[in-house]
């Protein structure tokens, strides 16, 4: 077995991959903490690598044996600081991190103690689960455990309220406040959060999680945190187009404890295989061609906006958070629609004609499992090529399909989700939907993907799309 390939050693397993990959190739990846990686990151990621144990760090390794490894992890290392553009004098940084959560709770361990204050964007306003989310009946992020939290907000029309902001910091006093968010569609003002850090007693330390900008900010689309900021983190799988892994960059007088923090505080042995995949990500990044894809894919998310907003657009009534974006994403709030309909419903339509979105809170939701939202972000198929005004206004008409059907089957069917689904069995019901489903595979099939052995004809029609519903 120890030379068998997979798909002769499990054709089980095998096929499920094969059918991952149709189901990539024929549908519509929206989700906006999504992106294709690179055949290289692949190759990577697939490799010897993943054999290695190396608990430590490079030239300070519990075992032996390592002597490639510390020149791969030296080398992401490296390029992380020249993807970004930083002085190795000034900033360090961890390329351990499994993932951005976990980047994330090693940064706040490294220099906070247990109950310290920290202040992050709220979940509803766009904020992410590892700033500190809390309710008043739970505190569902350990972060809200191990912290005390409060969160700022965005206003009505889903901007940040610097002013506001600037008094909770005053009224709350922060350890450590905390920028960045994973449903906030504009950039930044670094600037002024630095200026109210500085204005306090005692000013807190700074950190920017930039998991969902990090390529954009790379090619300098967006502006960079980090003249401004103490620590910034990131996650390297979205925008930056990498494998799913972590960073913790920080000012050099922090070095130490975060890392530290790092191994042996939260995680044994780095994923080697991973770091490889970043290390070559990262090389990609500071490419000319990274740099125009950065900047396709926000002005495709500016086309998306554009589309669903146009006067000859359906009777759908969609409003912008913000009312556009800067970046990657658009955050659609369903919630003047009528009849009524929640994200969930219309997730769960998109999925059904192979349209991956994801349900969202926005400002003034009470649930994130039944929220009034939508996140739609074009990072991963401007990686297969859609680029053109066209192409997106194709994909906002899709998507504007299945809302209409989201509507009509709730007035059918039910406000109730469980009853909602009966469109499965409904003969037409069922037949708009794989009218659908056959249009956007037929639009999607015609840009790129990687190569793999595909399912055939048979047995992709005989896919199950619905069998986990």
């Amino acid at each position: 077995m120890f030379h068998t390939s997979l798909k002769d050693s499990d054709p089980t397993l095998y096929s499920l991959i094969t059918q991952e990959h149709s189901r990539q190739h024929s549908g519509l990846e929206l989700i906006a903490s999504e992106n294709f990686t690179s055949q290289a990151v692949l190759d990577c990621l697939g490799s010897v690598l993943t054999n290695k144990y190396s608990e430590g760090r490079p030239d300070r390794r519990y075992y032996g044996g390592n002597q490639v490894i510390d020149k791969i992890e030296t080398l992401c290392q490296d390029r992380a600081l020249e993807a970004f553009r930083l002085d190795p004098t000034e900033w360090g940084v961890c390329v351990q991190p499994y993932s951005g959560s976990v980047a994330n709770l090693a940064a706040y361990a490294g220099v906070l103690q247990p109950n310290d204050r920290i202040m992050g964007l709220a979940l509803p306003s766009g904020g992410h689960l590892t700033h500190g989310f809390t309710t008043p009946k739970k505190r569902v992020s350990h972060t809200g455990t191990f912290y005390q939290s409060m969160p700022y907000t965005v206003n009505q029309e889903g901007w940040i309220d610097y002013d506001d902001l600037e008094k909770r910091v005053e009224m709350f006093g922060p350890r450590l406040l905390i920028c960045g968010g994973s449903a906030y569609p504009r950039d930044w003002d670094y600037e002024r959060l630095r200026e109210i850090a500085d204005r306090q007693p005692a000013p807190p330390l700074l950190m920017c999680d930039m998991a969902h900008t990090s390529g954009l900010i790379a090619s300098e689309v967006l502006q960079s945190p980090f003249p401004y900021c103490d620590i910034v983190t990131s996650t390297t799988h979205k925008t930056l187009r990498g494998p799913r892994s972590g960073l913790i960059f920080m000012k050099r007088s922090l070095e130490a404890s975060i890392k530290e923090s790092v191994f042996p505080g939260l995680q044994g042995g780095p994923h080697n295989h991973q770091i490889a995949g970043v290390a070559t990500a990262l090389h990609q990044t500071m490419t000319p061609e990274f740099r125009e894809y950065s900047r396709k894919v926000v002005d495709a998310a500016r086309y998306l906006a554009e589309a669903l907003q146009s006067d000859n657009k359906s009777d759908n009534n969609y409003r912008l958070m913000t009312g556009g974006t800067d970046n990657h994403l658009i955050l659609i709030d369903l919630r003047a629609i009528t009849p009524r309909i929640t994200g969930s419903k219309v997730e769960l339509v998109c999925d059904w004609v192979e349209m991956t979105v994801n349900k969202n809170a926005v400002i003034g939701d009470k649930s994130a499992l039944s929220p009034g939202g939508i996140r739609i972000g074009t990072g991963a198929m401007v990686s297969r090529g859609l680029t053109s005004r066209e192409d997106w206004t194709m994909v906002a008409t899709f998507f504007d399909r299945a809302v209409t059907l989201a509507k009509k089957f709730t007035t059918k069917f039910g406000t109730k989700l469980r009853d909602f689904k009966q469109a499965l069995s409904d003969p037409e019901s069922k037949a708009e939907i794989d009218t659908l489903r056959n249009d956007i595979r037929e639009f999607s099939q015609r840009f790129d993907f990687y190569s793999f052995p595909r399912l055939t004809q048979e047995e992709d029609t005989n896919r199950d799309m619905y069998d986990h519903l």
